[in-house]
């Protein structure tokens, strides 16, 4: 061993951030289960590398004791007393055990603990980089694709987006360039593992995050989303500012903004709607495109009766009851939906009376244009 060890320890420490002070006590520490495993010795050796020559040197430690039992850990005090007349029963006496050729094992060794160090760095500083990018959005390339997972390269590190985590709608191939919501960052004995999603809800609030100025900067808030991935989303805003419009800043000019989260979904349907801390009012919005003539709540059980014109019925339910159980997710509100013969009927409806248009506005009213 050399100071060229040294300078190369110097120059990581100050590369990769990985200290220079620790790499060497990993080393010292792999040093003496090699001179262990190599020359079969199983007294308590310590190894010690000099900061400034980069030299190694093996040192044997063996206890002072009056009677000896077993000559590879112990030494007598008449022994020790032979090397240094100061030496008494209970002291440690080392003495200098390096072999010949022990400078090949030291470098091997050395080169060994400084490659696996380097490696544990960069998967530290790879995870505390994604670590903090959780519930975030990426731009990822598609790698490859096997039975249980996609492997999405993020530059540094190729993260696993899971079948169950997979838009139905879309078909993946390699070299594809898709955006992805990192679900969880693990630290595993193999380095950081990633996991990303094109399903979670989270995907759809980022994406409204980039697309939308107003959401961004905070003048616009996302209070809630309900979605079913590749089918249809429902996502409720609110602003704290009367002169803006949340419901059209998410829109955009003849729909620019909501039509280019659209596109990135592969056409999956987005309602947008205006949030309200008055469940008649919110619920109402909610079931959007459907109009509602009243809306019962039941604030025990947090539950709605909404009523609604015979021929809206089925548009209120929704084809499978997609409608009606994107609202009740998006409200956090149970919502029981009648038409108004069956209401009449059950003496559910009271006076009649006009109700205003939802305010709500879907990413399907820009189709065409």
């Amino acid at each position: 061993m050399s100071s060229e060890l040294l300078d190369a320890l110097t120059i990581l420490e100050r590369e990769k951030g990985i200290s220079k002070e620790i790499i060497i006590e990993a080393i010292e520490a792999a040093l003496i289960s090699a001179y262990k495993r190599n020359f079969n010795q199983a007294q308590n050796v310590r190894v010690d590398l000099n900061r400034d020559t980069g030299t190694m040197r093996v040192f044997a430690r063996k206890d002072v004791v009056d009677q000896v039992f077993d000559a590879r850990l112990e030494i007598s005090e008449g022994e020790a007393q032979a090397i240094h007349p100061n030496y008494i029963v209970g002291d440690i006496v080392e003495m200098e055990v390096t072999p010949k050729d022990f400078g090949r094992i030291a470098a091997q060794t050395a080169k060994q603990v400084v490659t696996q160090r380097v490696r544990e760095a960069e998967r530290g500083v790879i995870y505390s980089e994604f670590i903090d990018r959780e519930e975030d959005i990426m731009t990822g390339i598609v790698q490859r694709i096997d039975s249980k997972f996609i492997y999405v390269s993020l530059g540094k590190i190729e993260a696993l987006l899971p079948v169950n985590e997979q838009m139905p709608n879309e078909q993946y191939k390699p070299h594809d360039r898709i955006k992805v919501f990192i679900t969880k960052v693990e630290k595993t004995t193999k380095g950081p593992q990633i996991f990303v999603s094109r399903t979670h809800p989270g995907l759809l609030k980022r994406l409204f995050e980039i697309e939308v100025p107003e959401i961004y900067d905070g003048t616009v808030e996302i209070k809630s989303v309900a979605r079913e991935a590749g089918d249809r989303s429902k996502i409720s805003v609110h602003s704290e500012n009367p002169e803006v419009d949340p419901v059209g800043s998410c829109v955009g000019p003849k729909g620019q903004r909501v039509q280019a989260i659209v596109n990135e979904l592969k056409g999956e349907k987005i309602d947008i709607v205006r949030w309200s801390n008055d469940p008649v009012e919110f619920v109402a919005n909610a079931l959007s495109p459907s109009k509602v003539v009243e809306v019962k709540v039941n604030e025990d059980d947090k539950a709605t009766t909404v009523i609604v014109p015979d021929y809206q019925l089925s548009l209120a339910i929704g084809k499978r009851g997609q409608n009606a159980r994107l609202a009740a997710k998006l409200t956090n509100w149970k919502i029981d939906i009648k038409s108004e013969t069956d209401a009449e009927k059950l003496g559910l409806l009271s006076e009649p009376q006009n109700t205003e248009e939802a305010d709500y506005e879907s990413a399907d009213d820009f189709q065409d244009e």
